[in-house]
């Protein structure tokens, strides 16, 4: 031993002995490896890698254009106002047009149309944005109606247009500023009308 050697070196040379040694002792073979942290980048190495992506800046974009919302086409707040103070519309459906990157009416529907013409008009496997100018009469027999934008986000639906269709609301819905109550529903269930006749009471 060393005396000038530090006496905390001493001590792990003595839990680990130097490499010579193992090798000079054939018994040292039957004893269980110790375990090191490898930072050789050698073929033997472990390497941790993502998949590679083919188009980097396209993935990129995709990925940037999910999270960031999408814009809103110049006619929808007319149409809105058509809707709401012209009574033009039974009810409006929006979509995402993801090339021209905003939301845009979809359809309008007439104010002859009834309620079950409003719910066929939503896809099954896909999101909208929609609003519905709800008839209806109080207990005082006063005839009113309330407007819904209606979030329709099915389970079955792709899970990127559900983020598209997310991130995207709040802006929609700056534009629609003046309806009276949001549903969000993700099967028809909540959206059946007795849903919209207790949230108008």
């Amino acid at each position: 031993k060393n005396p000038q050697q530090p006496a905390a070196q001493r001590k792990i040379e003595k839990e680990n002995p130097p490499q010579q040694h193992r090798k000079n002792n054939p018994f040292a073979l039957l004893a269980p490896p110790v375990c090191v942290r490898s930072t050789q980048r050698g073929a033997g190495a472990h390497r941790h890698r993502h998949p590679p992506v083919s188009d980097p800046m396209a993935f990129m974009r995709s990925h940037s254009n999910a999270s960031s919302g999408m814009g809103v086409a110049p006619n929808i707040r007319e149409t809105f106002v058509e809707l709401q103070m012209k009574k033009a519309f039974r009810y409006v459906i929006f979509k995402i047009e993801e090339k021209q990157k905003q939301v845009v009416v979809e359809k309008t529907g007439a104010t002859t149309e009834s309620y079950d013409d409003f719910l066929a008009s939503l896809p099954e496997n896909d999101c909208r944005y929609a609003l519905y100018d709800f008839d209806f009469v109080t207990g005082e027999n006063v005839q009113k109606s309330k407007i819904f934008f209606i979030a329709w986000s099915p389970s079955t639906s792709r899970i990127r247009a559900k983020m598209l269709y997310s991130t995207s609301k709040d802006r929609i819905k700056h534009e629609l500023d003046g309806f009276h109550y949001e549903i969000q529903a993700t099967d028809p269930s909540e959206v059946d009308i007795e849903v919209l006749r207790e949230r108008a009471h």
